[in-house]
This record gives C-alpha cells, sequence and structure tokens, in this order.
C-alpha cells in the first residue's frame, strides 16, 4: 500500500515517519500552516537583511567572525562560503537511509518557522527526498555543537550545485544530480547558509535508526533467553508477577510479562519439576531485571529523540511574534549525545548478558548437555567458537561505550569552547547496534541446537516457534559446519523482521483462542 504524501509540519514528525521516508521512500511535502510560518520568518529576515544593524548570520561573519561586518553586496558571496568553508567532512558517507533521514530532519526543522528559509529553498530539499537525490555525506568531522557542522555543510552543498550525491545508486556531482532530475541549484540569499548547517539533524539522523533497531533487539533479546531457558531446563519461576510486584520498575515487569507470555504452553517445564535445582544462574534467573533496565535505558533515549526530532535547532532564531532574530545555542547537541551514549550501554549488557547464557549451554559443567552442544564432540567441535566469537564482539562493545557525552574539544577559537560530541555517540551507537546484532544470533542459534537436545518435548510457544523458523534456515547441526553461515542466516532473520513477526503472530492466534 502507498502511504500519502507526509506532510511536514516541523511539530508531529514521529520516529516511524522517519523511517518511513528514508528507508522506505514516502514522498513528503510542506503543510499549508507550515508554510506561513515560514514566509513570515523570512519576511522578518529580509527586514533585518535590509537594515543596517548587524545580526549574526545575517550580515556578520561566523563563529569567531561574529563581529565582522559583511557589505549587503557581499552577502550571497556569505552564504555560499560558509557552505564550502565548512564542508571538511571525512570518511566513509552516511548510508542512503542515513543521509536521506538526515535530510528530512532538517526540513522539518526549516518548516517549524523559526529558521528564515526561502520557502524556494526548502522545497529543494523536498525534492531531493522526493526525487531520489541523496547527498553524499562523510560520516566524521562533527563535534555536534553549533550542531553538525560539516555534515550539513556537505547536504548543503547539494543545494547550490556542489558536492556530490546518489541518484539510483550512482555516486555523481551535486550539479549532475540536480539535472538529471530536473531541479536546479539555488543560489543562498541571507542566513540560507548558516539556516541549512546549524542543527543536531546528523547525529539524530544515525540515532535514530539505532534507536528502533535496538528496540527490535531488546523484545528479541527476551525471546532468546526464554529459547535458552528452555533448552537449559531452567525454572520459569522468577518470571511470576509476584516477583515484579515487590520492585515494580517498569522494564522488569514488561520484560517479565513477555517472558511470561513466551514460555506459556511450555512442555520442557514439566520433565524437570522434581529435579534437585535450586536456582539458575543470574544470566537466566535475572533476565527481567537486566533486559528490564535495558528497556529503561532505552525509553529514555526514545524520549530525547522524539523531542529532538520537532525540535527548533537553528542559530540564531527567527522569533515572527516578538520581530527578534535571537543567538542562542539550541543547537548544541548534549541531550542526544547522554542519550546514544545510554543507547550503547543497554545494548552492551544485552549482549553480555546473553553471551553469559551462551557459555551456560556450550559449558558441560553446567549445562548438562554435551561438551559444545556437539554430537560426538572431540571428532566435532560444536559451538565452541560461537561463544567466542560473542565474547569479542561483547568486548568490543564495552570499549565503545566509553561515553563521548562527557568529553569536549574547544574549537573556533576558543568560542565554542564547550561541545557534544554528539555525532561520535551516534556512530559507536550505531556500531554497538552491529555487534549486538550477532551476539543475538549466536545465541538463538546455540539455543536451538540445545532445544534439539530436549526433544520431544516442546518448549514454550515462542522459543517452539522460533525454533522451527531457525530450523527451516538453519539445519540441526550433526556434525561441524562453516558456522559464520548460520549466524549469518539468523541474523537475515532478525534484520527482515520475520522472526518477530513469527512470534507476535502466534502469540496474537493463541489469544485469540
Amino acid at each position: 500500500m502507498t502511504l500519502a504524501p507526509l506532510m511536514l509540519t516541523g511539530d508531529t514528525l514521529t520516529l516511524d515517519q522517519i523511517e518511513e521516508v528514508s528507508r522506505h521512500g514516502r514522498k513528503v511535502a510542506l503543510a499549508p500552516e507550515a508554510r506561513v510560518k515560514v514566509e513570515a520568518a523570512r519576511a522578518l529576515v529580509d527586514t533585518v537583511a535590509a537594515g543596517d544593524e548587524p545580526a549574526y548570520g545575517i550580515n556578520t561573519g561566523f563563529g569567531t567572525l561574529a563581529e565582522v561586518r559583511i557589505e549587503k553586496k557581499d552577502l550571497q558571496q556569505l552564504q555560499r562560503n560558509l557552505i564550502v568553508s565548512h564542508a571538511v567532512g571525512v570518511g566513509a558517507p552516511l548510508p542512503v537511509h542515513e543521509a536521506r533521514a538526515l535530510l528530512l530532519l532538517r526540513c522539518n526543522v526549516l518548516a517549524k518557522g523559526y529558521s528564515g528559509i526561502r520557502p524556494t529553498t526548502l522545497e529543494l530539499g523536498l525534492e531531493l527526498l522526493n526525487r531520489g537525490v541523496t547527498p553524499a555525506i562523510p560520516e566524521r568531522g562533527s563535534v555536534g555543537a553549533s550542531g553538525d557542522l560539516a555534515p550539513l555543510a556537505h547536504l548543503a552543498l547539494v543545494f547550490i550545485g556542489e558536492g556530490e550525491a546518489y541518484v539510483d545508486g550512482e555516486r555523481m556531482t551535486g550539479r549532475a544530480a540536480l539535472a538529471k532530475v530536473g531541479l536546479t541549484p539555488v543560489v543562498l540569499e541571507a542566513k540560507e547558509g548558516l539556516t541549512l548547517v546549524n542543527g543536531t539533524q546528523a547525529m539524530c539522523a544515525v540515532g535514530v535508526h539505532a534507536l528502533l533497531q535496538a528496540e527490535a533487539l531488546a523484545s528479541l533479546f527476551d525471546l532468546a533467553g526464554a529459547m535458552t531457558i528452555e533448552g537449559m531446563l531452567g525454572s520459569h519461576q522468577p518470571f511470576l508477577h509476584e516477583v515484579y510486584s515487590v520492585r515494580p520498575h517498569p522494564g522488569h515487569g514488561k520484560v517479565a510479562t513477555h517472558m511470561r507470555e513466551l514460555l506459556d504452553g511450555s512442555e520442557l517445564v514439566k520433565t524437570h519439576v522434581d529435579c534437585d535445582k535450586v536456582q539458575d544462574p543470574y544470566s537466566m534467573r535475572c533476565i527481567p531485571q537486566v533486559h528490564g533496565a535495558a528497556r529503561e535505558g532505552l525509553n529514555f533515549c526514545r524520549r530525547i529523540l522524539e523531542v529532538e526530532v520537532n525540535a527548533g535547532t537553528d542559530n540564531p532564531l527567527v522569533f515572527v511574534r516578538t520581530g527578534q532574530i535571537v543567538s542562542a545555542g539550541n543547537f548544541h547537541g548534549q541531550p542526544i549525545s547522554l542519550a546514544l551514549d545510554v543507547l550503547a550501554m543497554a545494548l552492551t549488557q544485552l549482549a553480555a548478558i546473553s553471551e553469559r547464557r551462551v557459555e551456560q549451554m556450550v559449558n558441560p559443567a553446567l549445562s548438562g548437555l554435551p561438551p559444545f552442544l556437539a554430537r560426538n564432540p572431540g571428532l566435532n567441535s560444536g559451538f565452541m567458537i560461537a561463544q567466542v566469537t560473542s565474547a569479542a564482539l561483547v568486548a568490543e562493545s564495552r570499549i565503545l561505550c566509553h561515553p563521548a557525552s562527557v568529553d569536549s574539544i574547544p574549537s573556533s577559537a576558543g568560542r565554542e569552547d564547550h561541545v557534544s560530541m554528539g555525532m561520535t555517540a551516534a556512530l559507536k551507537a550505531r556500531q554497538v547496534v552491529d555487534h549486538v546484532r550477532h551476539v543475538l544470533a549466536i545465541e538463538l542459534l546455540v539455543a536451538a541446537q540445545a532445544i534439539d537436545f530436549r526433544a520431544p518435548a516442546r518448549p514454550g510457544h515462542g522459543p517452539h516457534v522460533a525454533h522451527q523458523l531457525i530450523r527451516e534456515q538453519v539445519p540441526h547441526m550433526a556434525v561441524d559446519r562453516e558456522l559464520h553461515k548460520d549466524v549469518a542466516a539468523v541474523v537475515a532473520l532478525i534484520e527482515s523482521g520475520a522472526l518477530s513477526a513469527a512470534v507476535r503472530a502466534s502469540h496474537d492466534h493463541r489469544r485469540g483462542h
């Protein structure tokens, strides 16, 4: 089903809508009420630019050069110089979905009517999205105050026919990209260059996608934990509502409820009701507490990003109602930097406890199962190195959890003397997401093998459905084979959403009956 164009107001953009536009190509348009605000703000900028009073970024230099007055005849050159001089990004280009999210987020900020952009310049940005022109934006070079200056400058280059962009997967000059889809560059007027480069949209573009993936992974870690519980003949008692009720952290309650749903209908739990084991290891018994804490961290990150994607982050800000143009600090990325550091830590905790559950399953002294879940161990190594790979990924993720948000290197000759390193936090979070996805795949794969050894008794409905789906893609490992292919197959199930969808559909079906 084709979605109607998304109407940008500057105030109502959701994280899911960002994904619809950036990944799935949903069209965008400027809402009529937003156009009125944009036009009014531009009129105020034009009035100030025509006068003789100095106004930062309109008729002055930038940063430490803010006291340098610029002649009216040079205002267009001033804006162009700003863009080309600030485009000093390095490294790999942002993936297309992140670059599109960056463009969408910048357009949404401009639609708020506090930037002073001309409607025609804003509409060019919307048409870049709608016609599939994706600016080539190097991912490194932002310190996250005055916003993401370098990434946004590379974005703005395409507006003026400079820089580079992708069209239909081909990289070309900005001018050629515009021409290919029937667009023409703009000549930036007073304040428009500054309007395009001040803001937190690069860190938010990377961060939003990291968060959406992290939230999906968090739910699947509950599933992996439930599969391990069943494969290890673990107790279901730690997930009782009564346990949560005396320590009612919301994340704990959500995970405990989810675990009960996943494990419902277990035949395996009945096979060990009279066993002499008193307690399970923490990595199983404390799933609600650890996974729940991670959920709380991700909820914090979501709250920050939901505010930020609809926030006015320009400098200066144009307030039509009072006639003021105010130089302040809404471009500072500290809220996002801290939130994305928390995201990385929350995910790494999920990976760390997952790796410990894998160790429980492959270690015969702990599992009661064959060493490394191998048939004919010794001749076969089984899942020995799967645990090693998981440990390596967890170790690197822990290093990536060193916080960016507490770092700062002054810039612009001391004028920008405290910065957020928000883009650094975003890039670290993105890398952690990738590592943690593979850690999750390893636990799912190992737990599926453990459940095989418990047949014919069936696990709870969630683990049962997941086990069946995994086995459709990855057969039981009777003899050693290239396990990296199996890991990749399970990663594909995670990324496609097929695993989540299958378990959710099964749960809905059971609840309906």
